[in-house]
């Protein structure tokens, strides 16, 4: 990939992270990236394009992300302790947000290529974490984990937006820590 693709996509994405995918201009991507704004057009022939290359490349480096902390532990405790941390880093670069979450938020407005993204993450993070809770409970009821996945998701994704809405990322800090003391990191779910 061209290294002025990449630049686009870099500052596509911390626009993204800050405006979500309405916040795309451009216009604006074109002066930040230094370039004229029929380039842009010619990696990204329209916004729906970019906007979907954007979260395909968030939502793979996502994956890449917990793939590797799975691998790097394979401790079920260890990758539900450090499953906050993911969302946290996008809080303390700036006060952005998760650009798959952000898009979520603005979903009727989307192209259908940038939904299959965003649904897409979701779904990448319900899995991942379903695998980890089965991985700390053999013979755990698979419906149940994937219940308390989603939970733990949704809860994390609340969190960032608690805290965004704040611009205070102890706010999300004390909100995980809540989280954890009401036992919803931990790995048990009822067997089957």
């Amino acid at each position: 990939m061209s290294e002025t693709k990449e630049t686009i996509l870099a500052v596509a994405r911390s626009r993204a992270q800050a405006h979500g995918y309405l916040g795309l201009n451009f216009r604006d991507l074109a002066k930040d990236v230094g370039i004229k704004g029929a380039s842009i057009h010619y990696y990204f022939p329209t916004k729906a394009d970019l906007g979907a290359a954007l979260a395909k490349r968030y939502r793979e480096d996502s994956v890449a992300g917990l793939e590797k902390l799975w691998a790097d532990t394979q401790d079920p405790v260890a990758c539900l302790k450090a499953y906050p941390g993911v969302f946290r880093k996008a809080l303390a670069d700036g006060n952005r947000m998760c650009l798959c979450g952000h898009m979520a938020a603005e979903y009727d407005d989307l192209p259908d290529a940038v939904k299959v993204e965003v649904k897409g993450f979701a779904d990448d993070h319900v899995k991942w974490l379903t695998k980890v809770l089965i991985a700390g409970e053999p013979g755990v009821n698979k419906a149940a984990a994937r219940q308390r996945a989603r939970a733990i998701y949704a809860a994390v994704s609340g969190a960032q937006l608690l805290a965004r809405s704040r611009a205070d990322l102890k706010v999300y800090d004390e909100t995980i820590e809540a989280c954890r003391n009401v036992g919803l990191f931990a790995t048990s779910c009822p067997k089957e």
